[in-house]
């Protein structure tokens, strides 16, 4: 008998706070950073939004179809749970990829941010204190 198919990720469970939406995304994330831009702090309401990047269609909506908000144009938006209100991915790119917002991840990713992106436009009031590269804007390289 053969074991499970070791070439594909594992599927990683995510929701928003209420429950209404659910998603399942590949662990085969291609990056992760922290962004510290004024549009990822006003819609986290935090300092900054861990996010890690996949191509769009390597996540699938589960449940709660009905439910999402998406605020943007076609190209490039944000998808909410139109219930809570939870931020769950950001469509960037094109369409292409997604950034998967890491805090409505409900399983553990492999992948970790590596970097901090626009910290030239970071909160005033939040220090950055651990040792990852930090970029002005986008990351160079």
């Amino acid at each position: 008998m053969d074991g499970p198919d070791q070439s594909s990720p594992r599927r990683l469970k995510g929701r928003c706070l209420c429950g209404a939406v659910r998603y399942e995304v590949a662990d085969a994330f291609r990056y992760a950073a922290n962004c510290h831009c004024s549009q990822c702090r006003r819609t986290t309401g935090s300092a900054f939004k861990p996010f890690a990047g996949i191509e769009h269609d390597r996540l699938a909506i589960v449940t709660g179809e009905g439910s999402i908000l998406r605020y943007g144009g076609d190209g490039a938006h944000d998808v909410h749970c139109g219930r809570c209100g939870s931020l769950l991915y950001s469509v960037v790119r094109d369409g292409a990829y997604v950034h998967v917002a890491m805090g409505t991840l409900a399983d553990a990713s492999a992948i970790r941010p590596t970097h901090h992106i626009f910290v030239g436009s970071k909160a005033p009031w939040f220090s950055i204190t651990d040792d990852l590269p930090q970029f002005q804007e986008h990351a160079s390289g």
